[in-house]
């Protein structure tokens, strides 16, 4: 196992560069950290390279001579970290690149411009537990390699494709495919429980306060609500996402 020193090393300089959105969308990288998110990563082959800090144990999983490891100071693990107490393992990753119209997708989440990471890594955590085929990530939406995505969706970017694309061109490929399209509202829009269970479906989640554009939902072939029971005005957009995949995939 390589063992490296010295935070001046280009390995170094390379990793702390995808602590950034512009690191990761420049290399078409991403880190992950924790032995879960690792042996996750491990599992879908998209890991190129791990590295440990010194003194902690080598998973069984990690025994796999294709996949380089490399040794770190605690130092270096300090500079590469984000979390306060870091489990000390991390792994390089391999970003989906695929085009849209590769995947054969029949169940699509859509996500318009939701900015909070945890509201993200939640959508995509749930979007894995319904068996959606894909979730796509529109302009103004958290980077889906942010940490606390990936920490807040739990290995499952590991489990099914996320890709970051204009919605207008999901929208129209949908469209094509004869896809239903549904978005969310308030306003000219029917409780979640008159839309149809199926296998085919797109779903559109949109911004914590502003909702789904509206150039959006004029292209939709439904619109939905989850009716409010009790006094709160409104559902946090993960909660929602939830109910309404879960329904929508029946």
């Amino acid at each position: 196992m390589n063992f490296l020193q010295s935070l001046q090393n280009p390995q170094v300089k390379a990793w702390k560069k995808l602590l950034t959105k512009k690191g990761r969308d420049q290399s078409n990288l991403f880190l992950v950290e924790g032995f879960h998110l690792v042996e996750e990563a491990i599992k879908a082959n998209a890991v190129k390279e791990v590295m440990i800090r010194e003194g902690v144990e080598i998973p069984k999983w990690l025994d796999d001579d294709s996949i380089p490891v490399t040794g770190l100071t605690d130092e270096i693990t300090k500079a590469i970290a984000e979390t306060e107490h870091t489990q000390g393992i991390f792994a390089v990753c391999i970003q989906e690149s695929r085009p849209l119209t590769e995947f054969n997708a029949e169940t699509i989440l859509l996500i318009d411009g939701v900015q909070d990471p945890g509201n993200i890594g939640t959508m995509i955590r749930t979007a894995d537990a319904a068996g959606i085929d894909l979730v796509v990530l529109g302009k103004g939406s958290a980077d889906p390699y942010n940490a606390k995505v990936l920490r807040s969706a739990q290995g499952s970017h590991f489990h099914l494709p996320i890709v970051k694309e204009d919605l207008t061109n999901t929208i129209q490929t949908v469209k094509e495919q004869g896809i239903p399209l549904y978005g969310t509202a308030l306003q000219n829009a029917s409780s979640f429980r008159n839309a149809p269970s199926g296998e085919s479906f797109a779903l559109i989640m949109g911004n914590e306060g502003a909702g789904v554009n509206k150039e959006f939902l004029d292209l939709t072939n439904q619109n939905l609500y989850v009716p409010i029971q009790g006094k709160s005005e409104s559902l946090n957009v993960a909660v929602a996402a939830g109910i309404l995949l879960f329904h929508l995939k029946g």
